[in-house]
């Protein structure tokens, strides 16, 4: 069975990431669990750009994709570059919102403008989505109107637990962006106390085999481990969805 490359997105971590000393060992400690790739913005962060490719080094750890702004791509071009040289990352994604569908037309535009200029620098550009792109505006939703106004160069980066609390299927959407979605985001969907609540891999109810079995056929490379709130330690959140994802024989 085809194997992922599997990272983790450090916004689960992000509690233990506040200062240089804890994002060092917070690096650190997912490459203890087994993580040899993240997914994180460069800008931003506790360390400069410099200090933290080091860190990663130490750690053993790849940049496998990171996210930056529409405006970070358009007005520091250069720089959107020499991050993308100085990390040797070759994906970066963002996330965006609109209110109806010439909001998300206007939308496709601006991504397949962004997607133009990183395509000349030899990377791939993604949209990540959250629920709110499964809002209907006639007979769209929000995220259909990206994936048919977007340039082919436009990929996406599908959530398969905010697909499902948007009520889409995500093996479903995995089809729809064939050949566009070269990374996953993995989070499991559960119910605690009656409330939906994110969950490690493997945790949930989501229909994991039916996903990789539609990331497989859509060509999807890498699977994202994240969850935005977790209800254990996020370490121990990040370590259960990689044994997990290691159990279903999806990652090394």
């Amino acid at each position: 069975m085809a194997k992922f490359r599997v990272g983790v997105q450090m916004h689960t971590v992000r509690d233990f990431c506040q200062t240089d000393k804890d994002l060092i060992q917070t690096l650190r400690r997912i490459a203890d669990i087994g993580y040899d790739a993240v997914e994180m913005s460069p800008v931003g962060c506790p360390l400069e750009p410099p200090r933290l490719k080091e860190e990663l080094d130490k750690a053993g750890l790849t940049l496998c994709s990171m996210h930056l702004s529409m405006q970070h791509i358009n007005e520091r071009t250069d720089e959107t570059f020499g991050l993308l040289r100085q990390f040797d990352c070759r994906h970066v994604a963002i996330s965006s919102h609109a209110s109806d569908g010439d909001g998300y037309r206007s939308l496709a535009a601006a991504l397949s403008r962004c997607a133009d200029i990183l395509f000349d620098s030899g990377a791939q550009f993604s949209y990540h989505n959250h629920s709110w792109e499964l809002e209907r505006f006639g007979d769209e939703t929000g995220l259909d109107i990206l994936i048919h106004h977007c340039d082919e160069k436009v990929n996406f980066e599908l959530d398969t637990f905010w697909v499902q609390a948007g009520g889409g299927d995500p093996a479903q959407w995995i089809e729809k962006v064939r050949g566009r979605a070269p990374f996953l985001h993995a989070k499991d969907m559960t119910v605690v106390d009656s409330k939906t609540q994110m969950a490690e891999v493997g945790e949930g109810n989501l229909n994991w085999e039916r996903i990789f079995d539609a990331c497989r056929d859509v060509g999807t490379e890498w699977v994202i481990v994240e969850q935005d709130q977790c209800l254990r330690d996020p370490f121990e959140s990040v370590d259960t969805s990689l044994r997990n994802l290691r159990n279903m024989g999806v990652a090394s």
